[in-house]
């Protein structure tokens, strides 16, 4: 599988990375096949969080990394933490924050919880999920600073935060801020779009200060959560009547390639230039080798614009 040099190091890792929010929901056999397929499909980075599944999520990566053939060392392993969930508001069986802690000790307490969980000594990054209003900048850098010197956590990044916040939390840490997580597919364009319609009457407004460009500069690596959905809970756009076109060209580009359409998706997002690695959702082994498979499919400027047309976007 296609390679990217993350952060802009020379740490090199999958194009395609398996997130296991819904690892939880899966018994140990199911989560070893689902691992293993990642691992024959050339995957060999796990993303995760401490909320996931209430912890379970992490439990039964755990579980089913002993129990496969597979052992610590075929994978780079990410997790997040900083949401502190209300049981009381959910919806479709996830469960909603009820607020954000960046305090040093519930950071340290998450990351010790994650490595229990996983039943691993460390983690290769660890990010702030999602941008909290309260975030202290410096007990971030202290409880960072106390993580490493640990050895518990050897790399750090953020989740959906925009360039200001970005600037701010790294000013503050003495470690490189590698990731952002933001949620980017063909049908969740945001920030193509923001690029595209500069000074333009139709110009939407700018969510994210021009993080795109901005990880581009400074090699940050962006990692595209939700790559086959579009809003956050309405759906996948493959196979959804209500992208018709964009189905149409994503199989007439699957057809050409000898790929699936989520393989065509897959594609879309890696031939943009800012080496964006995708974060693959599915536990279906299927679904995860075909999905991955789009990493080595390298579509023409034509195409990446055909595809970006297809699900209503415009061209200034």
């Amino acid at each position: 599988m296609k390679q990217l040099n993350l952060g802009g190091t020379s740490w090199q890792a999958s194009a395609a990375a398996l997130g296991i929010m819904r690892m939880g929901t899966l018994n140990v056999d199911d989560a070893v096949k689902a691992l293993q397929a990642a691992h024959e499909a050339g995957i060999n980075y796990i993303d995760s969080a401490d909320i996931y599944g209430g912890g379970l999520s992490e439990e039964t990566f755990g579980k089913a990394l002993k129990a496969s053939d597979l052992n610590r060392d075929d994978f780079y392993i990410q997790s997040k933490g900083g949401i502190i969930l209300d049981p009381a508001r959910s919806h479709d069986g996830l469960v909603f924050g009820q607020r954000y802690d960046f305090s040093k000790q519930h950071l340290l307490d998450a990351v010790d919880g994650i490595l229990e969980r996983m039943g691993i000594d460390y983690l290769d990054a660890f990010l702030l999920h999602r941008p909290d209003p309260l975030m202290e900048p410096a007990e971030v850098a202290d409880a960072f600073d106390t993580l490493q010197r640990a050895g518990k956590v050897r790399h750090f990044g953020v989740s959906n935060f925009n360039v200001q916040q970005y600037l701010m939390l790294q000013e503050a840490v003495n470690q490189k801020l590698m990731f952002n997580q933001l949620q980017f597919s063909a049908a969740h364009s945001q920030m193509i779009s923001e690029g595209l319609q500069v000074n333009m009457d139709n110009s939407p407004v700018a969510t994210d200060g021009g993080m795109l460009e901005f990880a581009r500069r400074k090699n940050i690596t962006i990692q595209a959560w939700s790559p086959f959905q579009y809003g956050l809970f309405e759906g996948m756009f493959i196979n959804d009547p209500k992208y018709p076109e964009l189905n149409q060209k994503l199989q007439e580009l699957a057809d050409k390639y000898g790929v699936s359409k989520n393989g065509i998706a897959t594609a879309w997002i890696l031939r943009h230039p800012a080496n964006i690695q995708v974060l693959l959702g599915t536990m279906n082994p299927d679904h995860i080798k075909d999905s991955a498979a789009g990493a080595d499919v390298n579509l023409t400027k034509q195409e990446w614009y055909d595809i970006y047309l297809s699900a209503g976007n415009i061209l200034p």
